[in-house]
């Protein structure tokens, strides 16, 4: 689920705000290339690498960014089908910038090291759908595990504070099954534009998330209610029947895929309220 349909609509604005020339834009957004992501105030100075993952599939190239100095809660981030590529990094590095020591995976690793997607987010969806498909619940159960002990080894993390992780499109459902493979460490989890969040089958990642001991930040795009105009009621009764705390929105004029900024559907201002949640969350949650 991940929507392509705005781009001419995009281009024109960043044509029109004369950020960008048409050729530009077109080379920066098959790049993969993040463009106009605010910046931190405040911002903490930071430490970051790419490093190797060791799985029980194998070895993950990932990116990590942590504040330069001290301990910080942990924070590991599912990318949206275009995977591990510059925006993900800047948007894991603002996050570092803001107090904490992120991950960004490539959950990909297993066929392909990062970028996975050869044009980043201008990838067409059908190229990258057998990556997707490869991905089972037992190997995002599995990733999760290896790379929440991965984090939890590092000095930068701090093991007396919860850890958290997000994730966007396909990674949103991830993001629930991670917490419910490792839920006494697991104190937040984030979805943005989460696609399959709710399934009818036994193991759904919205059943598995209500066994958990965490809190949730849903964020729904507009076109995805409107598909699905059930879900996020679905997700309400279920997390108040578990007792757990669920902020559950839906983005108005925001379509799927809003909040990377290299999206084709990017909208600033509906990414930085939900950025905004997210950092609120994680302050509450990973304390």
């Amino acid at each position: 689920m991940c929507d392509q349909d705005h781009f001419e609509h995009d281009e024109q604005e960043y044509l029109t705000r004369g950020l960008v020339t048409r050729r530009q834009f077109g080379v920066l957004l098959g790049a993969g290339v993040s463009m106009l992501l605010p910046k931190v105030a405040n911002a903490a100075a930071v430490t970051e690498s790419d490093v190797s993952v060791t799985t029980p599939d194998g070895t993950a190239d990932c990116y990590f960014v942590h504040p330069a100095s001290g301990a910080a809660a942990g924070v590991l981030v599912w990318p949206d089908i275009f995977g591990l590529r510059p925006a993900f990094r800047q948007m894991g590095k603002r996050l570092a910038e803001s107090g904490y020591s992120v991950l960004v995976v490539n959950p990909f690793y297993r066929t392909k090291k990062a970028p996975t997607a050869d044009a980043g987010s201008a990838t067409p969806i059908q190229q990258l759908m057998p990556l997707a498909q490869g991905l089972t619940e037992t190997t995002q159960m599995t990733d999760a595990k290896a790379f929440i002990a991965w984090l939890d080894r590092q000095p930068s993390v701090a093991k007396n504070r919860k850890v958290g992780t997000q994730g966007y499109c396909m990674g949103g459902p991830i993001a629930f099954r991670t917490a419910a493979a490792v839920p006494d460490r697991v104190g937040a989890v984030a979805s943005f534009h989460g696609g399959g969040l709710v399934t009818n089958a036994p193991n759904s990642p919205h059943v598995q998330a209500a066994k958990t001991k965490a809190q949730f930040l849903i964020e729904i795009a507009e076109n995805d209610d409107q598909r699905s105009p059930d879900e996020k009621n679905v997700l309400k009764e279920t997390f108040r029947q578990a007792s757990l705390p669920a902020e559950i929105e839906v983005y108005a004029g925001a379509a799927h895929g809003w909040c990377p900024p290299d999206s084709r559907v990017y909208n600033e201002a509906q990414a930085e309220k939900a950025w905004s949640r997210l950092l609120a969350l994680y302050e509450k949650a990973l304390a």
